[in-house]
This record gives structure tokens, C-alpha cells and sequence, in this order.
């Protein structure tokens, strides 16, 4: 039973590292927080709880969530600190020895936070009461699970965003060589179509006109309800007051062609697409244990193209892996050089303890990677700014965003080109509503293109 007397008047800080799935449950931890009566601080103000929620996908991850939680102790000293994600999952015990933490949850766990929280904090108070008294008493208290991660925490949210974050599904069951991510989030596993779909009304209800559907392996939805992904989509683009939708990050091999070809027919599912591909060479893929070939990527990005010649698509891929010589390198970036995609996410391998790529023997060094990251980052740029040249002068729907008075508005089209609007012209009333423009030349650092409404 949650004593929520505990939670009244008190202040809470939030700090969250990694995808937006976990933006989106942070989110969600934040409103259930907000519904026990406590409140997010103001900038600069202490806090009485602080939740850092973490990332494990790389070793530079990791560092910077243990540097987060050092921060948010010294910035809210003698708040009550709860770490969560996966970092807390895989590295449990080395959280716990930062000082200044006192609650450990792990994926588990972190569906019923507020009842750890509660039960904590009450057990916190009663040790400090008794060192007050004199007594001996250890202000720690410490819960995780490594195994049989089975719970799903529903989450859909938008916090200080216009967007809003649903999650359909979490866990993998894929077990790339290079990846933790099994062992952090525990096998595939999603809700049903049905209360996903009560989650968009209510994000209708509260006055969303965007969804981004977020999860580890999304594309696996089904896997515990015996549906589909593609069922979840046609059953979503019903919920007509939602206006747009977007699919976070789509498996190559889990991208049907009847999905493509349904949402470029689709009422409200937009010409966006993330799909990674890792490497562009099939003798790493290989290596990395991913179920598909430059040839099946390759196909998806061309029919995407056919049916929705406007499509942005993101494609995420890793740099400097174990076995990825000079020449597999140049492979990829060959690959990707003739690939018609509008924008790379790049980043740099990482050892992960644990995982099977330890045992590929060819080792990249640091200096190679961060060579290699830079141009298919250099690459990434032109491809961007060659797509978003494409539109200038042309008109377009924008979904603006609210910003911090005095300074410019920024939003969406449909196809994911950032627009920047002055700050003269800015206001309130325009955030979260969808608006022509006009789309003009690029804005000073070349990340969005200048618009005036029509």
C-alpha cells in the first residue's frame, strides 16, 4: 500500500540518458510522481527526490551515467536519489557503492517505482530517526533483478514536449554480437493492440495531435499477444483525432513491404522512417549476428522511395565493430553513398563486457574509429542538406514546438524537415498546432530551414 502523504508537498529532478523510450517512461515516472503531489523544481532549486534514468549501449554511456548521478548528488544534496534503466540493471552493484544513491531498481522494478520509492523512503526516515536517537542504522536501501525480466511498464507521455511517447514494446530477442541490450530490457514483449489503443485516445483526449512510437525491437510487436506490428498500425491510424504518427526505429528484416506500402497510404502515419543497418558490409553483418543483408536493406530503402519519394529516412550505423577491416569499412561507406537515405546516426563500436564480439580477434583502434565516424558524419551532413535544399520554396504542414520566450519557434513537416520560425513572430498560441509555411533558406547553423506562415 503506497502512503501517499509521504509524497505531499515534496520536489523532484529528473535526469535521463539514451533512447526515447526511456524520455518517454521518465516521463511517465515524472506524472505518476506529479499525481502523489510532488513537484518538478524550478531551475536551480534543490530537490527532495532526484531519478536518473540510465543507458547501457555503450562504455561512453555508462560513464556518463555515472557521471549524471555524481552531479545530481552534488546539485540536490541530502535528496532521496533512485537510479533506474539499463546501466541500474547490468551494473547494479556499482551504482550502489556511489555515494549519495539510495535506491537501486532495475527492469523489473521500475513498473512499480512508486511503491519502492514509497516503501524506501519511509524506510530512510525511520533510519535517520534512529541515528538521531543514537542508534546504529544504514540509510541504504537496495533492489534489483539480473533475471526473468517479464514485466512490461506502459508508458505514454510527453512531459515538456508537444510529441507524444508511446511504448509498444520493450526487449530483444535478437542477441546481436556487439549488444547488452537483452540482458538490460530482458526478452521481446508488448501490451495488446487494444490498450494501446485506449492510450492514444487518451493522448487525444489530453490534447496530442503526435505520436512516436517507441521500443527496443518495435517491429517484433506480437511476440506476446500473437498480433501484429502491422495490425497495430492500421488499428492506431483509426484513433482519428491523432493527426500524425511516426515509428521510432524499424528492423530491416522486420520492415515488411506491406507496412511500407500501408503507410504511404496510411491517414496519419508520416513518410519517416529509422532503420538501422550497422554496417553496409555483409561480412560484418555476418559477424554481428543480424538477421539481413546489404541486398534486403537495400531493397527496403529503394521501395520506401517508390512509394514515398519525400520519405526522410535515418539510418543508424556502427563504426570501428571487432573484424571490421579497412576494406569492409569502405564497403560501407560505398554502400551508403549510393543509398538514397537522408540522414546517418553514427557512433563508434564499444566493448561491452560479456558480449560475443570479445571474441572476434581483429581489434579497430580509437584513432580509426573516430577517422571513420567523421566521414560517414561528413557524408550524413551533405545527404541531409542536399534533402532539406530540395524544399525550399515549397509549402508545407509544420507541427510547432513551444519555445523559451524570446528566442525562435521550431517544428516538423511531415517528412521531418526541421523549420525555424523568428522569434518575432513566435508565440504560444502556435505551439502544438499544425500550420502552413512557406519554407524559405537554411537558418544560420544550417539545422532547419526559415519559414513564414502562409
Amino acid at each position: 500500500m503506497i502512503d501517499s502523504s509521504v509524497f505531499q508537498g515534496k520536489t523532484s529532478a529528473y535526469f535521463t540518458l539514451g533512447c526515447k523510450l526511456n524520455f518517454s517512461e521518465t516521463s511517465t515516472f515524472g506524472r505518476l510522481l506529479q499525481d502523489m503531489g510532488v513537484r518538478t523544481v524550478e531551475e536551480g532549486e534543490k530537490a527532495d527526490i532526484c531519478l536518473i534514468n540510465t543507458c547501457s549501449v555503450t562504455e561512453v554511456a555508462d560513464h556518463k551515467c555515472r557521471q549524471a548521478i555524481h552531479r545530481m548528488v552534488r546539485q540536490h544534496p541530502g535528496a532521496f536519489v533512485v537510479v533506474t534503466g539499463c546501466y541500474a540493471q547490468l551494473e547494479a552493484e556499482t551504482i550502489s557503492r556511489i555515494e549519495g544513491v539510495d535506491l537501486v531498481l532495475g527492469a523489473n522494478e521500475k513498473a512499480n517505482l512508486i511503491q519502492y520509492l514509497s516503501d524506501a523512503w519511509t524506510s530512510a526516515q525511520a533510519d535517520s530517526d534512529a541515528l538521531s536517537a543514537g542508534d546504529n542504522a544504514q540509510h541504504k536501501f537496495y533492489s534489483v533483478k539480473t533475471k526473468d525480466i517479464k514485466t512490461f511498464t506502459p508508458s505514454c507521455s510527453r512531459g515538456n514536449r508537444t510529441r507524444f511517447f508511446l511504448k509498444v514494446q520493450d526487449g530483444c530477442d535478437y542477441f546481436c554480437t556487439y549488444c547488452t541490450i537483452p540482458y538490460a530490457r530482458g526478452f521481446s514483449r508488448n501490451p495488446s493492440i487494444a490498450s494501446l489503443v485506449d492510450q492514444a485516445r487518451q493522448a487525444a483526449a489530453e490534447g496530442g495531435k503526435e505520436i512516436v512510437l517507441t521500443g527496443v525491437n518495435i517491429g517484433d510487436f506480437g511476440a506476446t499477444t500473437h498480433e501484429s506490428f502491422l495490425d497495430l498500425v492500421k488499428a492506431l491510424d483509426g484513433v482519428e483525432e491523432i493527426k500524425r504518427y511516426r515509428i521510432s526505429s524499424l528492423e530491416p528484416d522486420l520492415l515488411s513491404d506491406d507496412l511500407i506500402e500501408y503507410c504511404a497510404h496510411s491517414r496519419a502515419f508520416m513518410p519517416h522512417f529509422h532503420i538501422p543497418l550497422q554496417s553496409g558490409s555483409d561480412a560484418v553483418l555476418k559477424l554481428m549476428h543480424r538477421r539481413y543483408d546489404s541486398a534486403l536493406f537495400a531493397h527496403k530503402i529503394r521501395l520506401i522511395k517508390k512509394f514515398m519519394p519525400d520519405a526522410f529516412i535515418g539510418v543508424d550505423v556502427m563504426v570501428g565493430t571487432r573484424g571490421e577491416t579497412p576494406e569492409l569499412f569502405e564497403e560501407t561507406y560505398e554502400f551508403l553513398k549510393g543509398l538514397d537515405v537522408t540522414h546517418l546516426h553514427v557512433f563508434p563500436y564499444s566493448e561491452r563486457p560479456g558480449t560475443a564480439a570479445l571474441r572476434i580477434p581483429y581489434v579497430v583502434a580509437d584513432k580509426d574509429k573516430k577517422l571513420r565516424s567523421k566521414r560517414l558524419l561528413d557524408m550524413s551532413d551533405e545527404k541531409q542538406h542536399a534533402f532539406y535544399a530540395s524544399y525550399i520554396g515549397t509549402e508545407a504542414e509544420v507541427l510547432f514546438e513551444k519555445a523559451p520566450k524570446g528566442k525562435a519557434m521550431h517544428g516538423f513537416t511531415k517528412n521531418y524537415v526541421r523549420v525555424e520560425l523568428p522569434a518575432a513572430l513566435s508565440s504560444d498560441e502556435l505551439d502544438n498546432q499544425l500550420v502552413m509555411v512557406r519554407l524559405g533558406d537554411f537558418n544560420r547553423d544550417k539545422s532547419a530551414l526559415k519559414c513564414e506562415i502562409i
